[in-house]
């Protein structure tokens, strides 16, 4: 499947846990927790997920091509699932968390990327909030 289409059905939320302080954060790029892009408005949640053929692996590899991002430092949460219905079909929302001891700011940095806790990103797009 192209590269495109894929990331048209997924979305991707970066987060860290620091082990050590136990700060949770989340990468935002621009105004969104989700990447490669914000969700289009008028997503909503969906009921009873729809199978789109597509494996986290494949969506995480292709996010992180695109960003430039060493997969190495990087773990899919194989227990998170969400889907949002649109109005160009279903979207898949996956996990995937840095395994680095700090966040790796330096990674997200170059893309205008921040690692922030969930209690400051409450200025994401109303899409993102769905």
């Amino acid at each position: 499947m192209p590269a495109s289409g894929l990331l048209e059905r997924n979305r991707l939320i970066f987060c860290h846990f620091d082990s050590y302080s136990t700060a949770l954060r989340f990468v935002r790029i621009d105004d969104s927790v989700m990447l490669p892009a914000p969700l289009p408005e008028g997503a909503s949640m969906e009921a009873t997920p729809t199978d789109t053929g597509d494996t986290p692996t494949d969506v995480l590899r292709a996010v992180l091509e695109k960003l430039n991002i060493n997969s190495s430092q990087i773990e899919l949460d194989d227990g998170f699932e969400a889907w949002l219905s649109t109005d160009t079909g279903p979207i898949q929302i996956h996990l995937a968390r840095f395994t680095t001891f700090e966040a790796p700011h330096e990674a997200i940095a170059p893309h205008g990327g921040v690692f922030k806790p969930i209690s400051l990103n409450s200025a994401v797009t109303p899409a993102d909030l769905a």
